[in-house]
């Protein structure tokens, strides 16, 4: 088997070979690999609530930090229903189409106490529901993630409208096509380990897109924007980096070593890219912030979340870093440059750290260079099937994406009034306050 079959993360083994497995040997889900994957599971839901909500609404003013934390919940609500329902089938439902899994698995169906879900080992299986629900937690967080481009200016209804027709049209058919057996980008031989393309450049280029076409903050780049709290930021990155070990070492899907190599990598990636910014800040603008060094955490964890099953610590270090500069000048130059409000800089640290991970995926999985690649190894092969899935799914998404923002626009309409947008999204939408002074 082809070693991007071998890595490419738990959704990539089909589905549809489950029921012959075990006709065949009747396996039994291992007690420590599914209390391992519970645990990992409920750890990318502390990622969600409260991880990102408090990391991205430390990073808004006073009067929209409850919007954020309103929108991060129902999101995440919103999604785990649409899983449930039809979700998990057109991802995982067990089709053929390189596109989407089918409706084998509306509503759950066939799912019971004793269905399992293949593991990377023969023989080896998960209870089904526990797979479902470490998907469905990947599947609530990548739209939430999207709402940071265009925070403090857009309707509720049209945030939630928007995520549920993007994860339908956008984050399905991605993540059936990297993941599972039949999908386009599995079989061009593609790695992914826990979700670089299907979580971060998806989210990212959704992002960028939002940003373009709904507009800057009234007074962008002329009033102060600056977070209104940078505690409640770093506590909220904090917690995605903790989180985040329930992200990488989950998608492994077994409780051994493969998990401990996703474990130390989302440990020295991150440290790598945190040390990074700090370093470019210091030089370039004369102070290490502590933005700075929450950015650089983010990006850290981003870029390695697709190479985390496959390069090795010090190969983690190294791409945490490049991510971490290539994630600033975009941050710092070209948003700037071109006048775009990604008001959290979603598309500049996950669409761009996404990138640089799943290309550099292919170049650190080499042996050479602590990778786990085999012998017959072709790192220039490798990248270049790398940057083809890439390509695949910024254009799906930049697509899908343009043309359900104008839906939601010409429909519910996508801003808020110019008043409310002035006095703040917590009392004009919500009717609550963050604080009370």
């Amino acid at each position: 088997m082809k070693l991007s079959k071998i890595l490419a993360v738990p959704m990539a083994l089909a589905l549809t070979a489950l029921p012959a497995l075990a006709q065949d040997a009747d396996p039994i889900p291992n007690k420590g690999d599914t209390a391992f994957m519970i645990f990992s599971t409920v750890m990318v839901l502390f990622m969600i609530l409260p991880g990102l909500a408090l990391f991205y609404g430390g990073l808004v003013r006073t009067k929209n930090m409850l919007s954020v934390l309103m929108q991060t919940t129902l999101i995440t609500a919103l999604v785990m229903v649409i899983w449930v329902v039809y979700g998990y089938s057109f991802a995982f439902g067990g089709g053929t189409s390189p596109y989407w899994g089918g409706f084998g698995k509306l509503f759950l169906a066939g799912v019971t106490m004793d269905s399992t879900a293949a593991t990377f080992t023969d023989g080896v299986v998960l209870p089904e529901y526990v797979f479902i629900a470490f998907q469905m937690t990947f599947a609530a967080i990548t739209p939430a993630l999207i709402i940071g481009s265009f925070v403090e200016r857009v309707k509720f209804k049209a945030v939630l409208l928007f995520m549920a027709l993007w994860v339908t049209f956008s984050y399905f058919p991605i993540a059936h096509m990297v993941w599972d057996g039949a999908g386009l980008i599995f079989n061009l031989g593609a790695l992914d380990f826990a979700g670089g393309t299907v979580v971060h450049i998806n989210a990212g280029i959704a992002a960028l897109v939002g940003a373009l076409v709904i507009g800057p903050r009234i007074g962008y780049g002329k009033d102060m924007m600056a977070p209104h709290s940078m505690t409640l930021t770093l506590v909220g990155a904090a917690i995605l980096w903790v989180g985040w070990f329930g992200f990488n070492a989950g998608s492994n899907l077994e409780s051994n070593g493969g998990a401990a190599l996703a474990m130390i990598n989302t440990f020295t990636a991150t440290a790598g890219a945190i040390l990074a910014w700090s370093a470019l800040e210091s030089m370039l603008r004369g102070k290490a912030s502590l933005l700075g060094a929450a950015s650089g955490m983010v990006t850290g964890l981003v870029a390695v979340t697709p190479a985390a099953g496959s390069i090795g610590p010090v190969g983690a270090i190294v791409l945490g870093a490049i991510a971490s500069g290539i994630c600033y000048y975009f941050v710092s130059v070209v948003k700037n440059k071109f006048g775009y409000d990604d008001s959290l800089d979603v598309f500049g640290i996950h669409g761009i750290g996404g990138i640089v991970g799943a290309i550099g995926t292919g170049i650190f999985t080499a042996p050479s260079l602590g990778g786990i690649g085999g012998d017959d190894y072709s790192m220039m092969g490798q990248t270049l099937i790398q940057a083809e899935a890439v390509g695949i799914t910024i254009i799906w998404c930049g697509v899908v994406s343009f043309v359900l923002y104008k839906l939601v626009d010409m429909t519910v309409g996508l801003r808020v009034d110019k008043d409310d947008e002035m006095q703040g999204l917590d009392l004009t939408t919500h009717g609550e306050s963050a604080y009370h002074y």
